[in-house]
């Protein structure tokens, strides 16, 4: 027996002291799907999985884990792109998988609320809140196998931000497992409580460091009745943010989405699907996928025909979606190209954020930045205008050799992240820091944050099992 089974072993007979044995898995083969996230970055195998039922399995499994020492990474879907959710400590490190507690336990249509398990499939929670004739914002690429627990530790954000807000506004109450195994119940409906200090904020977006989300009360909204999608076309970004504000205005809280889009970006959907057609006549260098809805006796079409006649300075082209299936179609474009772009082999993937008035400088200089240092690569280009979070992608040059891609992407990385530096932007807008920002993150983090940060990991996690060095490494000072 090697030194990983022995190991293996050991730490599995001691858990099935507290937990069940059938919640256990050892077995190599069934490891395997748990050591990747989408990135495609495998940072190393666990120990074994757990996969809790209940709030007290877990409970029991993660007060054992504190008495022996064993260090634990909570795991959702697996759609992160940072390696926040996969087990890499070089002394091993069990997953704890929220998959099998992945029940909607209510959808109250008075309070506009819901309560899911951390482990319930983002889709299946918006059905859920479509069935009651409400409406579940988050909205991802991803939502048919991102888990709500994942949405929440990332503090995820996706296409209506702009209306709705990111996860974090969304959130009413959490059940939090702790490190020691504590359960912490702050699982309300409450709308306003201004007793104390609002713990579930530490939790929205802490990555699984400080606990493991096992239940999450969300805010619902009325289901829109009307729904109307714009395609349109500009001739720059700077036009595309003047179009931005005027909508921002003219439709108010009714636009519930307004996405960027350059050419290059729909190029890769047209290649990618011949049932794809390009929605205008022409090509045009940028593009807006603009949407609003609305419930009640409101003449949307006629509000969206208003703004567009009222933008006729600005706008080249447009076409407006006549039903749900033309509109879905739109939305496909945005789909297929975000995973079609990479041809099958790594890119730069990046993730980040501005102020939105700097959208259009920075996204003007980090292109050109690097089309001066990786001249033959590809940049794609898209992302939500009205968070100021884009994501600027480096595809690299057909026929480079694969050994060199991993330097070109760092070296990109860097480019782009010095621009991102000048204009006041953020490394990591929605997915978070994990193991792969957490030099980049430090490089710029300013010491109060860090020490105040790693003392809130030392207060919630004191021997720091949970997800060890995701975001920073060691303990305060």
């Amino acid at each position: 027996m090697n030194a990983f089974n022995s190991l293996q072993h050991s730490v599995a007979a001691t858990l099935a002291s507290a937990v069940p044995a059938s919640i256990l898995l050892t077995d190599p083969d069934a490891l395997i799907r748990y050591s990747n996230d989408v990135s495609g970055i495998r940072h190393g195998r666990p120990l074994l999985v757990a996969r809790p039922r209940s709030t007290e399995e877990l409970s029991n499994l993660m007060a054992c884990c504190h008495r022996h020492g064993i260090p634990a990474v909570p795991q959702g879907g697996l759609t992160g792109l940072v390696g926040g959710a996969v087990a890499s400590r070089p002394e091993g490190e069990i997953v704890v998988s929220l998959e099998r507690m992945d029940r909607i336990r209510s959808v109250n249509v008075i309070d506009y609320a819901m309560v899911v398990e951390a482990g319930c499939v983002l889709e299946s929670a918006k059905a859920a809140a479509d069935a009651a004739g409400c409406l579940l914002p988050i909205a991802l690429g991803s939502q048919g196998s991102c888990r709500i627990g994942g949405n929440v530790a990332t503090n995820a954000g996706g296409f209506n931000v702009l209306r709705y807000g990111m996860t974090r506004d969304l959130v009413l109450g959490l059940e939090v497992v702790l490190a020691d195994g504590r359960v912490w119940n702050g699982l309300r409906t409450l709308r306003k409580d201004n007793r104390g200090y609002d713990l579930k904020q530490l939790f929205i977006g802490s990555e699984g460091t400080l606990g493991i989300v096992t239940a999450v009360a969300l805010k619902l909204f009325p289901r829109p009745e009307q729904v109307e999608t714009a395609f349109l076309a500009v001739e720059s970004i700077e036009a595309a943010m003047q179009l931005y504000a005027r909508a921002r205005r003219q439709c108010s809280d009714l636009l519930s989405a307004f996405e960027l889009i350059l050419r290059p970006g729909l190029e890769v959907a047209l290649r990618s699907r011949t049932d794809l057609r390009d929605p205008l006549q022409e090509a045009h260098p940028v593009y807006i996928l603009a949407e609003v809805s609305a419930t009640g006796r409101i003449d949307l079409r006629g509000l969206m025909e208003g703004f567009l006649f009222d933008s006729g300075d600005i706008l080249r082209d447009g076409v407006i979606a006549s039903n749900r299936a033309q509109a879905d179609r739109l939305w496909l474009l945005r789909e297929v190209m975000v995973d079609r772009q990479g041809r099958g082999g790594p890119y730069l993937r990046s993730d980040v954020s501005v102020p939105i008035s700097r959208i259009a400088g920075f996204v003007s200089d980090a292109l050109a930045a690097l089309a001066r240092s990786h001249p033959d690569a590809t940049p794609i280009t898209y992302g939500h205008v009205g968070d100021g979070n884009l994501h600027l992608n480096v595809i690299p040059p057909e026929g480079m050799a694969p050994e060199a891609i991993p330097a070109m992407i760092h070296e990109a990385e860097e480019v782009l992240f010095d621009i991102l530096d000048r204009h006041g932007g953020s490394i990591s807008a929605e997915h978070g820091i994990g193991l792969v920002k957490q030099a980049a993150y430090l490089h710029r983090v300013d010491a109060t944050t860090l020490d105040l940060s790693r003392r809130i990991k030392d207060a919630f996690d004191p021997c720091h099992l949970l997800s060890e060095g995701r975001i920073f490494n060691g303990h305060a000072k």
